[in-house]
């Protein structure tokens, strides 16, 4: 039985609702380790250990610093179970920041990684939904770091998406191989020559053609990243909003949303935010899910049961065996030299600079 540990500080519905989700997620089959505030967790069931931890960091502004100097935190205690061979996947539903930087610390970089990268399931209406990485790990990202987000993609949408042979791209401002920046540029070129070595690289693709399924894996900088996915995240809350008060305004509008709203409801289940279950952290030494705080019981237990199938499918190994094939691990040489350029390889500034955001 694959046992996921759980940090329910810092969920937005309280740590009440991830526990009535890992509760839903035991019912399923998973063991679950749960830490947050007992007191405010309550009972729960067979398959769910709860272990107190009432400290919760998900608002510190510097989280790396939160993470080294609060090992009694939830995020720190559950990532640490998870190194320490206690669960085997990480879920959280605190920030964003927190999450990477108590995986970076406890879970490690994989050996030859340069970045851990965000990688989202984002649903599409009525077509398959689209692997986008990185969505906000790293504010910058070297022409090797999307190399490796191109393969690390690419492997997660055969082992957990089911995708034969998915079609990855580049996002830019235009499909030309010499359109976008200097580095994409480069990328574009790496990806389409050696480096794409055992990738079914199609290109670069423009926003509008994200949500059009011209590819199944769409690699950026977590800058880029993070923006192109509130954006759509805003867009489609919008329509969606749009339409009720459309369907609201007027007797003929009330009548034609009676005649709409099974339409609609299976709209907004397709593109239901919570169906994916969060974003995955690769790259790291074990799996990491970070769920949105904003999810209910129902995402929260989404999440840990896609955490629970990403071991079961071995995303991590199956992710280094695709970068190992492909030459696009980082060398021994390299790794040495970037440690001796930082004090700590996983735990610098620059890791903190990397994070985009708390949430």
């Amino acid at each position: 039985m694959v046992i996921v540990a759980v940090d329910a500080g810092g969920a937005d519905l309280g740590p009440a609702e991830v526990a009535a989700g890992a509760a839903r997620a035991a019912a399923a089959g998973i063991g679950v380790l749960l830490f947050g505030p007992a007191s405010e967790i309550g009972p729960v069931p067979s398959g769910v250990e709860v272990i107190d931890a009432p400290v919760s960091i998900a608002k510190a502004t510097d989280p790396a610093f939160a993470v080294r100097s609060t090992p009694e935190a939830s995020i720190v205690q559950a990532a640490r179970a998870v190194a320490e061979g206690r669960a085997q996947a990480l879920v959280s539903g605190g920030s964003t920041g927190s999450a990477l930087a108590a995986g970076l610390f406890n879970l490690r970089r994989d050996r030859g990684i340069y970045r851990p990268a965000l990688a989202l399931p984002v649903p599409m209406p009525g077509a398959p939904p689209v692997l986008m990485l990185d969505v906000g790990a790293n504010v910058t990202c070297r022409p090797e770091h999307l190399v490796q987000f191109a393969h690390m993609g690419s492997a997660f949408a055969q082992a957990v998406m089911g995708l034969s042979s998915p079609r990855v791209a580049l996002l830019s401002n235009g499909e030309e191989p010499a359109k976008g920046t200097p580095d994409l540029v480069t990328v574009h070129a790496q990806l389409a020559g050696p480096g794409g070595k055992g990738l079914n690289f199609i290109g670069n693709i423009e926003g509008t053609q994200v949500t059009d399924g011209a590819a199944d894996v769409v690699v950026m900088d977590g800058f880029t990243g993070n923006i192109t996915l509130k954006l759509i995240e805003g867009v489609s809350g919008r329509t969606l909003r749009a339409i009720r008060d459309a369907a609201t305004s007027s007797w003929r509008g009330k009548l034609g949303g009676l005649l709409l709203a099974p339409a609609v409801a299976r709209l907004r289940d397709e593109i239901d935010p919570e169906a994916p279950g969060g974003a995955y952290m690769l790259g790291l030494r074990q799996l990491g899910v970070i769920a949105h705080g904003r999810f209910t019981r129902r995402g929260f237990a989404r999440a840990i049961e896609v955490a629970a199938r990403g071991v079961q499918e071995d995303v991590i190994g199956q992710t280094r065996a695709a970068l190992e094939a492909a030459g696009a691990l980082r060398s021994q040489s390299g790794q040495e030299s970037e440690a001796s350029s930082t004090a700590a390889a996983d735990a610098g500034p620059s890791e903190r600079q990397a994070t985009v955001s708390n949430r």
